[in-house]
């Protein structure tokens, strides 16, 4: 049948769910084939609806009413119905409203009432012999007091009895009039109010279902009220039960509005027995074979982000569970329900009772079958709610939930994705609840199923076409155990089970036994963990535990080498198949590995520890990129497989320096990465090209960047990344997408035969230079040999300027990629031409070892500005690549060197060691030596040179302003070198200026070096050396300094010059006197037009000055003849 019955516990008729939406719609045709018991139930509202003025004028109202009038004619009840409304509802109102007033002066007692005089008979019979008008004042009467009561009741619950609603005859009769009244008295009698009085009454829910059928737009409103005022717990009171009851009958009346209701509940956080009740009484109309409408609504409660709904569900499963077991318990109802779905997609019934064989091959035999492939997911969906219910909400599972659950967890999937899924759900699940295993025969069962997955890991792995697979948690699982990360354990299955879950370690115990002594022992476990594959493109993306996972653990517990099991084919291939966006993993993995190369597994065997990669592994990497990012060709490996390489191989080198001592200790001594290996790979390129790649780098780049600052600190000059924006920045971006893809393209021949044709191809020359400067860093990669080799022709007189500054562009944007390189090439390309024709060629190993080889070029660079700039940027970087050469040298040999001196010194006495400051001490000489020297040679450059000097004008005037153009354009270069190096290390310019340089230099170096002030700090110093050389030079550098920075400490400093040379004055011989004053005397001038105050003490000097030569001369004369000297010393008196 179409209709849908429903009977409560007497016996009584409830609308159906056909009658509703025919009511709702307003459907005379459905109505019409309503039955007669079904109609009698809508009369009221159908009799209004007949009787009252309707709103709609339509035709099709006015004949749909014609229908209606028809329905009703043959009823007899409708005339009752009729009389009902044909009273005085505004008096009937005024009355309620006063005995209200009365009531609530009286303190809410029973006492006198306007509505209903003194009862001579009980309620019902009074009722029955009433008239209309009384009937309906005996109803109001009553349901005013019902009313007033639950008002002041203050959310207790009481159940009223009350006569006129228990009488099994009148209920109709009573039914109709409290209809009727709701409808003509809506202000007096809201429905919600009215709804929640009758939850107070026997056949509440009844009366309830019909007033809301008879105003059907009013349900959503009468639902959301009765689920506001509704308890947290419903099942933990009658009162509670009997909302959920009449709420439940309402939404049967109404189904299509069940999940919405549903959804009140969870939104109101109250009446949890009523969302699950709802769900069990919800029919879909197509069902949904993966997951039932149950197990999705709980698992939503329990496993959702809003922690409020998780924990009011959870202590309704607690509560629930405190009471005796009853079939009408919302709770039992869906444990059996869950338990009935999980009963129903079990492979075929299994005893846990195993055959006396156990063998696994006949599966037949031990009662194994799988599980069907349609059921697998509903099977993880069900597993997930049931380790929810238990870890989140407290459910304690009966016996036969844990027989069943176990059955279910232990049965074998199909090799697919979502098999996959549910072997490590149920693996997990075992895990968080050990005690589901409490037999001999469920631990015997349990074994099996594990030896299972072992063996079928690698087919599951390769059917199901996932890189993820449950062998990798096994694995992990095993080493966790071995290394008694019970803590892991418990973060690795509340990560797969997605949900947090309290599992306490000391659960664990029984697992740990059977896996440390029955299947996986230490040693099978690293043996089976080499012989898992890589895993193809691993990247950010596979989600899940890899084998990468399963050697990281290994590795830190040291289990390849106690094992001697050889782990660095399977992470060198691991890092080739890499992609972005990187793996979190693999950087801690390489960490780990390195760790485990150089320190030993214990001191007692310091041999046990992991091979380190080959240097050619390293370089079949980057065979692609052999020229410090060649472009030809594909590329064998990805770009994350070379940077991840690289970052090996700086980290092994950094490590292995920072380790020098403790390795020296165990008499051990790894292998360092030759510096040939080093030079082939193309360090600045790729870090290069990690800075486009940030985002899917992680913290890779960052990671690099700290490698190079401290081992390759030549290749992180600011100047470089200066110049790198403005190679790769927009504009020339913008010039290179306007580059026309037809545009003629030259090859290096022609570069190198434009070279060669100099100076007559200069027009041509400089359109193909002027087209690579369009071309991106890499691109220039093919043309920098033939750039670099002819740069020793563009030092002729002839050859234009324009050529020189688009060299130097080039340049300085292949620095960007390949520096290194790069600077050999430019080192031996501009040497002097004798040492060309000798063909000696210098290595990146001599220019690290011997910065200054750069400064040994041909002398024509220091006259080409855009040449100079070139050669000083490479100083600088090689400067301070010395430095970091130098230190790790230093690192690398001392504690070897010194363990060595002392085994050596054994037994002999009063022979100490060599002390370490020692040598760090002439590391530092012999750096400061280098710098000076460079800064000395740099200086000397500034000075013209003979030629400069005595070049005549007759030889052209033109020409010789180019010259000084040029000249000055390299001391201004020169100048912003050495401004750096002072910044840098003050210490240098110390050095520098105690050494001394030629005074001619001192107006460029004051003025050109704006950070020589320092000077100031060290001139008294310098003052007080014993060199007379040495105080001129002071003495000179401070007048120049005072004219450029005028300053109280210049001022201070100036006095003590003065002093000083008042003071030399005294003490000098008459030669040296001489030497002295005669550069000195000028540099007073300057004092005194910096600080005029010093005038005074200047001109006392020049007094003493005089007095002293005055002396000397009358002495001179004396000697020479007496009479002339007596008489110069009379006129003196």
């Amino acid at each position: 049948s179409v209709w849908y019955y429903c009977f409560g516990f007497a016996g009584l008729q409830f609308v159906s769910s056909y009658a509703f939406e025919a009511m709702q719609k307003v459907d005379v045709v459905r109505l019409a084939a309503l039955s007669d018991p079904e109609l009698r139930l809508l009369l009221p509202c159908l009799v209004r609806m007949a009787l009252c003025a309707p709103a709609d004028q339509s035709e099709s109202w006015a004949q749909d009413k014609k229908l209606i009038l028809r329905l009703l004619s043959g009823v007899e009840a409708v005339n009752s119905i009729v009389a009902l409304l044909s009273v005085d509802f505004h008096a009937l109102e005024q009355d309620a409203r006063k005995e209200q007033q009365l009531r609530h002066k009286a303190g809410g007692s029973n006492g006198e009432s306007i509505l209903v005089s003194q009862l001579q008979h009980g309620l019902t019979l009074e009722f029955e012999h009433s008239d209309p008008l009384r009937r309906l004042r005996l109803t109001l009467s009553e349901l005013l007091a019902i009313m007033n009561k639950v008002a002041d009741s203050n959310g207790e619950f009481f159940l009223k009895s009350s006569e006129l609603f228990e009488s099994p005859v009148y209920l109709e009769e009573v039914a109709d009039v409290l209809c009727i009244l709701q409808a003509e008295l809506p202000s007096l009698l809201p429905i919600v109010d009215v709804a929640e009085a009758l939850l107070h009454v026997r056949n509440g829910d009844w009366f309830l279902c019909l007033l809301v059928a008879n105003v059907p737009d009013s349900f959503n409103e009468v639902c959301r009220g009765l689920i506001k005022n509704g308890e947290r717990q419903d099942e933990e009171s009658v009162g509670g039960r009997r909302r959920t009851e009449a709420l439940r009958q309402l939404c049967q009346m109404n189904p299509s509005q069940a999940l919405n209701i549903r959804a009140m509940v969870v939104e109101e956080c109250h009446l949890p027995g009523l969302g699950v009740a709802l769900t069990l009484d919800y029919k879909p109309d197509t069902p949904d074979e993966a997951v039932s409408p149950l197990v999705s609504y709980v698992s939503g409660l329990l496993l959702g982000t809003n922690s409020k709904v998780r924990t009011w569900f959870s202590m309704f499963i607690r509560n629930g569970q405190q009471r005796k077991r009853e079939s009408s318990s919302v709770l039992w109802q869906m444990r059996r329900q869950l338990l009935l779905e999980l009963v129903a997609i079990l492979p075929r019934s299994r005893s846990t009772r195993l055959p006396n064989d156990g063998g696994m091959e006949d599966e037949a035999a031990s009662g194994y079958s799988g599980l069907r492939e349609e059921h697998v997911v509903k099977a993880s969906a069900l597993l997930r709610l049931y380790c929810a219910l238990v870890g989140i909400a407290g459910l304690r599972p009966t016996d036969e939930e844990a027989e069943q659950l176990l059955q279910l967890m232990t049965s074998r999937p199909p090799a697919t994705p979502a098999g996959v899924r549910f072997v490590s759900l149920s693996f997990c699940k075992l895990l968080a609840f050990p005690t589901l295993v409490s037999t001999p025969e469920q631990e015997q069962l349990m074994v099996i199923w594990l030896s299972w997955m072992i063996k079928e890991e690698e087919y599951f792995e390769s059917a199901a076409g996932v890189s993820a697979s449950f062998g990798e948690m096994l694995l992990l699982v095993a080493m966790y155990f071995h290394s008694n990360q019970l803590s892991s354990i418990i973060e690795l299955v509340c990560s797969t089970l997605g949900m947090k879950i309290a599992i306490k370690a000391s659960s664990l115990s029984k697992m740990k036994t059977i896996f440390t002594q029955e299947i996986f022992t230490e040693q099978v476990v690293t043996s089976h963990a080499v012989r898992v594959a890589v895993t193809n493109n691993l990247s950010a993306n596979i989600t899940g535990f890899l084998p990468i996972h399963c050697i990281y653990q290994l590795l830190r517990s040291r289990s390849f080498t106690k094992h001697k099991v050889s782990i660095k084919d399977w992470i060198y291939h691991q890092l080739c198949e890499t992609t972005t966006p990187i793996h979190t993993q693999l950087i801690p993995l390489i960490d780990a590995y390195i760790n485990s190369i150089l320190t030993p597994a214990s001191k007692a065997n310091p041999e046990a520890t992991n091979q380190p990669i080959t240097e050619q592994e390293i370089l079949s990497v980057f065979q692609s990129s052999q020229g410090e990012g060649s472009r030809g060709g594909r590329q064998r490996f990805s770009i994350t497989a070379q940077l991840l390489i690289l970052y090996y191989i700086l980290s092994y080198e950094e490590n292995l320096l920072a380790s020098t001592k403790q390795l020296a200790l165990m008499q051990k001594k790894p292998k360092s990465y030759s510096a040939a290996l080093m030079d082939q790979i193309p360090i600045k390129f790729l870090v290069t090209q990690a800075q486009g790649l940030q985002q899917e780098l992680g913290g890779l780049h960052s990671a690099l960047l700290r490698l190079l600052a401290t081992n390759y600190p030549h290749l992180c000059l600011v100047e470089d990344w200066v110049c790198e924006e403005e190679v790769t920045g927009t504009l020339p971006l913008l010039r290179r997408m306007m580059l026309p893809s037809n545009t003629c393209r030259y090859s290096q021949s022609q570069l190198h035969q434009a070279f060669q044709k100099l100076p007559s191809s200069s027009p041509r020359l400089i359109r193909i230079l002027e087209h690579l400067t369009l071309l991106s860093p890499g691109d220039l990669i093919p043309y920098a040999e033939a750039l670099t080799a002819s740069m020793a022709l563009l030092l002729e007189p002839a050859v234009p300027r324009r050529i020189l500054q688009t060299l130097n562009k080039l340049w300085m944007g292949l620095n960007t990629v390949m520096p290194r390189r790069l600077w050999v090439m430019t080192v031996n390309a501009l040497q002097p031409s004798a040492k060309l024709l000798r063909q000696q060629r210098y290595t990146q190993n001599d220019l690290m070892v011997d910065p200054l080889i750069v400064l040994r070029c041909d002398h024509r660079v220091f006259r080409c500005p855009p040449v100079m700039d070139i050669v000083l940027h490479m100083l600088n970087g090689y400067l301070l690549g010395s430095k970091a050469h130098l230190q790790g040298h230093l690192k690398e040999t001392a504690d070897f060197d010194r363990q060595s001196q002392t085994i050596s010194n054994l037994g002999v006495p009063g022979q100490p060691d060599t002390p370490e400051v020692t040598r760090e001490e002439l590391k530092n000489a012999l750096l400061a030596a280098q710098d000076s020297a460079a800064v000395q040679i740099l200086l000397e450059v500034c000075l013209p040179t003979s030629e400069e000097t005595n070049r005549g004008p007759t030889q052209g005037k033109q020409k010789l302003e180019s010259l000084l153009s040029d000249l000055r354009e390299v001391q201004c270069l020169i100048c912003c070198l050495l401004h750096q190096m002072f910044i840098a290390d003050p210490n240098i310019a110390k050095l520098v200026h105690f050494q001394g340089y030629p005074q001619a230099l001192l107006p460029l170096t004051v003025a050109g070096i704006p950070s020589i002030h320092i000077c100031l700090d060290f001139i008294p110093e310098l003052l007080a050396q014993p060199q007379l050389e040495k105080q001129i030079f002071a003495i000179q550098l401070l007048s120049y300094l005072c004219t450029q920075y005028a300053l109280p400490k210049s001022l201070s400093v100036a006095r003590l010059a003065i002093s000083v040379m008042g003071t030399l004055l005294t003490v000098l011989t008459r030669a040296k006197r001489f030497c002295f004053f005669m550069p000195t005397l000028p540099c007073l001038v300057a004092f005194c037009q910096a600080f005029p105050p010093l005038y005074d003490d200047v001109a006392a000097l020049l007094v003493q000055v005089g007095q002293v030569c005055a002396s000397d001369v009358a002495t001179k004369v004396r000697d020479v003849d007496p009479f002339i000297a007596r008489t110069f010393f009379l006129l003196l008196l």
